[in-house]
């Protein structure tokens, strides 16, 4: 009884996109009729498209979807990707150009976005869990102990949405009921993180263990995921340090005591296993959107991350993009030749149709000549085979692309059927790894080694690996954080990282000089949220108008 009402929840999911509420890419929606409490919670089914409704916008601003959200934040602000000037596109009124400098200000269109997207989906989270606390659960046949772990979903749900308010902007109102106050106050990060942890300590227990019927939900591994998260930047946002608590969180999945696809976790023996077009049984997930193209709901990663029109022939696939992010050449340069991460994560190098073995040819710079992807972002066709380039010297082939989710060919019985990962086991070894060398002053223990080496074995070939294996010697924390990046890159992690080693306002990255300005470890509130609640307070550095 206790999981009946989890059965079949990824088609739930499925039939919620015929109930009008698919992926939010318009916000712009028309109202044809109105529900309530009183005429709409007839049923499990009723109670569980409610419940399901946040996951589904939530799905808009944290994957790489096209979205200006978390991810586009996240990612260009950071030492990995960019989206460079290509031409004559791209320029995009420079926006992707103060990203990459830190040079934003409170007047950003895409940072208002990622605030309404964010705090949309939290109002829904609240009105969620406003209706459902309110209804007669017996009286629809919803146990008690069914009713608290759906609520519980929706009170961990919600603090993972604070917890990224809190990183993209530090202080913030805490609301918890939908329209009051009119105009919250402006709370501190303390009180928010208190808030976050309050509420994961509090309804993690109660979550039911991860299980195939919990997939595309919140089950008891993402909400310790999510603790570990939380406890391992406590000493960032908190200055106090949490690492013992991270430690304990991991353990909790890596034992299986948090349960998993397989009864517990398991690293992936190989490096396409956890992002292949069959993933949604990928065993070392441990929260995951449940994308779906025959449900309707593809995982629409080509709108950033997929070349124009012609890199369509070179995968067989039947979709493209706007050739925007690219991967700074540095990044790229942290890649070792014999690293297999290298070789099947990203394109690079002449591009061929994969049905006749003949050259991709480009469109623009390259126009009729053969498209073949460089580690370098600089106007080559115009002779600079030299400089370092910059962000408005980007030609069509510049950069190494992406090529960590695989879709398949269009010919493929599960093509782009690829859930996305928000949190995967080799996550937890790489947080209780760090957890472990930063009690220890930052050296590495044994522990930490042997964690690291089990996820970076499958990048390299037996008869390398005796070479590229880490010892307590050789794991250092910038070399960990290196090796983070390396391993989770395209997936969002990159500028929480570089806040946390204190690397992301002091050091230089290809064409990114160091601010040294710790301001600029979050963002400003939008302008348009000021003067819409004048009990907001701007975050530090960013009083001015024009800053």
């Amino acid at each position: 009884m206790k999981n009946r009402i989890y059965k079949s929840s990824v088609f739930i999911i499925i039939i919620m996109l015929f109930l009008g509420v698919n992926s939010c890419t318009n916000l712009d929606e028309t109202i044809y009729t109105e529900l309530n409490k009183s005429n709409f919670y007839n049923n499990k089914t009723e109670v569980l498209q409610a419940a399901l409704r946040p996951f589904t916008h939530m799905q808009a601003w944290m994957a790489p979807t096209g979205q200006n959200g978390y991810y586009y934040h996240a990612e260009l602000s950071a030492d990995q990707l960019a989206w460079p000037q290509k031409g004559k596109h791209g320029y995009d009124s420079g926006d992707h150009f103060r990203q990459h400098y830190h040079t934003w200000t409170a007047n950003e269109g895409r940072m208002r976005n990622a605030w309404t997207l964010i705090w949309t989906g939290l109002g829904y989270v609240n009105a969620a869990i406003m209706d459902l606390e309110g209804i007669d659960n017996k009286s629809i046949d919803i146990s008690d102990t069914e009713m608290a772990a759906i609520l519980g979903e929706l009170y961990v749900l919600r603090a993972f949405h604070y917890m990224k308010i809190m990183e993209l902007w530090g202080n913030a109102p805490i609301i918890t009921t939908v329209g009051e106050p009119l105009n919250p106050p402006t709370q501190s990060k303390a009180e928010i993180f208190n808030f976050i942890k309050t509420e994961l300590e509090t309804h993690v227990p109660k979550l039911l263990p991860y299980s195939k019927e919990l997939v595309g939900r919140v089950s008891q591994t993402a909400g310790y995921a999510m603790l570990a998260e939380l406890y391992l930047n406590a000493e960032y946002f908190i200055g106090t340090p949490m690492y013992d608590e991270c430690i304990a969180a991991c353990d909790k999945i890596i034992s299986g005591q948090a349960g998993g696809l397989g009864g517990k976790p398991e690293l992936a023996s190989d490096l396409l296993d956890t992002f292949s077009n069959t993933n949604k049984d990928a065993k070392e997930a441990l929260f995951q959107f449940a994308f779906s193209r025959l449900g309707g709901f593809t995982f629409g990663w080509d709108g950033f991350l997929m070349g124009y029109s012609n890199m369509s022939y070179a995968l067989g696939v039947g979709y493209s993009g706007w050739n925007a992010f690219v991967v700074i050449p540095s990044a790229f340069d942290a890649y070792q030749e014999n690293d297999l991460r290298k070789q099947q994560w990203f394109l690079f190098g002449p591009q061929y149709n994969i049905l006749d073995g003949k050259p991709i040819l480009g469109t623009e710079e390259y126009n009729g000549k053969p498209f073949v992807y460089v580690n370098s972002i600089r106007r080559e066709s115009e002779g600079d085979l030299t400089s370092e380039g910059g962000m408005d010297q980007g030609e069509e082939n510049s950069g190494a692309r992406f090529n960590k989710y695989k879709s398949g060919t269009i010919e493929d019985d599960n093509y782009w059927e690829n859930h996305y990962m928000l949190y995967r086991l080799t996550e937890i070894y790489f947080n209780k790894a760090e957890a472990l060398m930063r009690k220890n002053g930052g050296v590495a223990t044994q522990e930490a080694v042997d964690l690291i080496n089990a996820c970076r074995k499958r990048a390299f070939k037996e008869a390398d690996w005796e070479k590229a294996k880490y010892t307590t010697s050789t794991l250092t924390m910038d070399e960990l954080l290196a090796e983070r990046g390396r391993e989770f890159i395209f997936e969002g992690k990159r500028r929480e990282d570089l806040i946390r080693f204190g690397k992301f306002t002091t050091a230089s990255w290809w064409d990114h000089k160091p601010t040294n300005d710790k301001n600029r470890e979050i963002y400003p509130i939008p302008h348009t949220q000021l003067a819409a609640n004048p009990n907001l307070i701007q975050n530090p550095g960013y009083e001015d108008s024009g800053n």
